[in-house]
């Protein structure tokens, strides 16, 4: 049991111990040059003596170093383990409160009232915790992928969050992977987590940062290149002599949005802006023993001289000619830069006055980044000009907003008119109470998050939410206008110009980190007699009931079709956050928001279908997904490109499988949503032909027959019978392994588990 922080030490000296001889064995195994991700990966890997993994194709068993989860998806996560019936976490376990506190008037007010309305919430994570051996993070303490950078990431390791931005450790030279809280819980007790071996591509480097670039350029910048689906079941690995050139927190910020890119993870090359990140965060043995290890945090020189020998696919980005970049609105590939925006918010009608400008959270929210954005509000200050529209800052961690409020930088910005918001995840991820306009409003904010798609923010569709490191919101805070280029054109004050300097700032504090207040509450000494706190009468928790296995053949009769998804559907779509977050720990009450923000190609209304079997339209889809599961009728929703995009939110698979759905029949599949659907015993199917999709009406019955006989690679065929009696066939592709089609046949991955656990006794 890992009792504090500081003990992840044991666990890295460990590791370093014997990496040497894994990679020993695995260049043996393999016998030939290796990248970094295949490196951390086949270090990791449960069995080295099967086959080779092929990329895209072959799933592996892998064994994480540790499981950190957030507080909206780890009462889930803890609620599903528990039925699990072990007495502790099997590996190293922290929970980070983070998602919960609600953005409206500043910090301290913000945090009292999260506090006391997540009471029963926090109440249950920490007695959770304290039982089954995790490390506790309360409110307050910062955002877990900022934590984590902090104090557990090292170069080299695995980790798995049940967040979509885990990726964030990945500056750190760690492979740092997104999953579900099922994933999560395999994990926990015990089981290898299993992966599709996802293919490489290698971006390229070369040049160095100045003046406005910063990393958040280079991800806006290649997300604009592969778009949202261009990462999808693939590693991102930067190589070149331009990692150098970024610092870790800049790396990380760059890792973190690679999430927006579909990809698996991303991950930097170990080096000494790396080993000095780990120095002033308190781990300077990580940084000696990462140094003397170099060669095995890095990919081999062969792969560097080669590089399309070894990769799938590589992208070049010269950072000298990189320019600052805005993204959005609504997509996070929509890119251009800085230079290009006003042209393109007169020519597609984009608001062009800023309503809200907003820096921080898990992207953008380091030392540097404050500075930078600092330096720019220095620059406001001394001419007696200050933002022109609301600027919020959310800083990344207690450690950080100790540190930036003792060496000014927070004074910097609230004297250009900054109000600082708590150190959580708050407008990034819908936790904004916003009171400056009307449901539906059109409205352009300015933002240095990592996601954008319509409502993210605020709930409401009609914002138009663009994207840009810190530094370059705050300029164009002082401009008030999209429409403007405060960047190459200065800022207007009183008829005069002011030309703003290019920002600069230490990516490292020079009098180190201050630590801030402690936030860290150890596991119990007393786990065995700790009770985990859950109201029965609680409309915020309820303990889990396992999801009953469905007949492979009667069970997939005839099912009806709920949901035709039209063009974008994201987890955001299909389970929103925002006001919905309070009820993540009971599926009952979360399962009211499914579907409730997708387009259905049936009806005008988002969020409605018709009821087949009473003829009613335009009702809610939850409601018509329990009049069907109380008359024992099973349904399928049908998806379109990269169904599932987005958060890592299971409640988006546990929803639908609650309230009857069966399968999913889409042209592609986002890939943790994928995974989170065969962890629940929800089918997840891909049409072959992707023009089948246009062959779905909305009073089709359809048949997916041979599901007894389901095996890994063989074509499902899938029966329509049309409401005139006429009847069609087409055929689905599926990715499941056979332990995958183990978990479908038990019910869920958990019963699984479950299963296995009580045949052990």
């Amino acid at each position: 049991m890992e009792k504090n922080p500081a003990d992840a030490v044991v666990i890295v000296r460990n590791y370093y111990k014997s990496l040497p001889e894994r990679m020993v064995a695995v260049r043996a195994r393999v016998g030939r040059p290796l990248t970094l991700a295949e490196k951390i990966l086949f270090a990791h890997k449960t069995d080295l003596a099967t086959d080779l993994p092929l990329r895209g194709k072959t799933t592996v068993g892998l064994h994480p170093d540790r499981v950190a989860m957030q507080d909206a998806t780890a009462q889930m996560a803890i609620l599903q383990f528990m039925t699990a019936d072990k007495a502790e976490a099997a590996v190293p376990t922290t929970v980070h409160c983070d998602h919960l506190i609600r953005a409206k008037v500043g910090a301290i007010k913000d945090l009292e009232v999260a506090e006391s309305n997540n009471k029963e919430v926090y109440d249950f994570l920490a007695s959770a915790s304290a039982k089954y051996g995790m490390g506790f993070w309360k409110p307050g303490s910062g955002i877990i992928h900022q934590v984590i950078l902090e104090h557990y990431a090292f170069p080299g390791g695995l980790i798995i969050g049940t967040d979509s931005h885990t990726p964030n450790a990945g500056g750190l030279g760690m492979l740092a992977i997104g999953v579900g809280g099922a994933d999560a819980v395999d994990v926990m007790v015990g089981m290898p987590w299993e992966l599709l071996w996802p293919k490489l591509v290698g971006v390229r480097l070369t040049g160095k940062l100045s003046g406005w670039t910063s990393g958040k350029d280079v991800i806006l910048k290649l997300a604009g290149m592969l778009t949202v689906a261009g990462g999808t079941n693939k590693i991102i690995e930067y190589f070149g002599p331009g990692t150098e050139s970024l610092s870790c927190t800049a790396k990380a910020t760059v890792t973190n949005m690679g999430a927006e890119l579909g990809a698996t993870t991303s991950v930097f090359p170990f080096d000494k802006r790396m080993a000095s990140y780990l120095r002033a965060t308190g781990r300077a043995e990580m940084a000696s023993l990462a140094s003397n290890l170099a060669e095995h945090l890095t990919a081999d020189a062969e792969v560097l001289a080669n590089p399309e020998k070894y990769y799938d696919e590589i992208v070049e980005i010269d950072l000298s000619e990189l320019e600052p970049h805005v993204v959005g609105p609504h997509t996070p590939d929509l890119a251009r830069p800085v230079s290009r925006l006003a042209d393109d918010v007169k020519s597609h009608d984009y608001p062009a006055e800023i309503k809200a400008a907003l820096i921080g959270s898990c992207t953008n929210s380091s030392y540097e980044d404050i500075g930078r954005a600092a330096h720019i509000a220095r620059q406001a200050k001394a001419k007696g000009l200050k933002a022109r529209v609301p600027l919020m800052v959310t800083p990344g961690s207690e450690q950080v907003r100790a540190t930036i409020e003792r060496d000014g930088l927070l004074a910097d910005l609230e004297a250009i008119g900054a109000t600082v918001l708590a150190n959580a995840c708050g407008p990034c991820i819908g936790q904004w109470e916003r009171t400056d306009i009307a449901k539906g409003e059109k409205n352009s904010i300015l933002t240095s998050y990592n996601r954008n798609f319509p409502k993210r923010n605020d709930g409401n569709p009609s914002t138009h939410a663009f994207i840009a490191s810190p530094e370059v919101v705050v300029a164009y805070a002082l401009t008030g206008r999209l429409d403007l280029d405060p960047i190459h054109e200065g800022v207007q004050l009183d008829g005069n110009l002011l030309k703003l300097e290019a920002p600069s700032a230490a990516e490292l504090p020079t009098k180190g980190f201050d630590a801030g207040r402690d936030g860290y509450v150890a596991p119990s000494e007393q786990a065995v007699s700790a009770n985990v706190m859950v109201n029965p009468k609680s409309e915020r928790l309820a303990l889990l009931k396992p999801f009953e296995p469905v007949d492979k053949v009667a069970g997939y009769q005839n099912l009806l079709v709920l949901l035709k998804a039209r063009g974008k559907c994201t987890t955001d779509h299909i389970s929103p956050a925002g006001p919905w977050l309070k009820f993540r720990g009971h599926l009952d009450r979360i399962s009211d928001n499914m579907f409730s923000g997708a387009g259905n190609a049936f009806t005008d209304k988002p969020g409605t279908g018709v009821d087949v079997l009473t003829g009613q339209a335009g009702e809610e889809l939850q409601k018509i997904a329990r009049a069907y599961k109380a008359k024992g009728q099973g349904w399928v929703a049908v998806g379109d490109q990269n169904y599932g995009e987005g958060s890592s939110r299971e409640h988006a698979a546990m929803s639908p499988r609650f309230l009857g759905c069966r399968a999913v029949v889409a042209r592609s599949f986002a890939r943790i949503h994928e995974t989170n659907l065969k962890k629940q015993g929800v089918l997840p199917l891909t049409f072959a032909n992707p023009a089948d999709y246009d062959r779905i009406r909305q009073d089709d019955r359809l048949s997916i027959v041979g599901l007894d006989k389901l095996a890994p690679g063989l074509k499902v065929e899938v029966r329509i019978a049309h409401a005139d009696g006429s009847q069609e066939t087409f055929f689905a592709l599926h990715s499941m392994t056979q332990d995958q089609i183990a978990w479908f046949s038990a019910g869920s991955a958990l019963n699984l588990i479950r299963q296995q656990s009580m045949r052990g006794r």
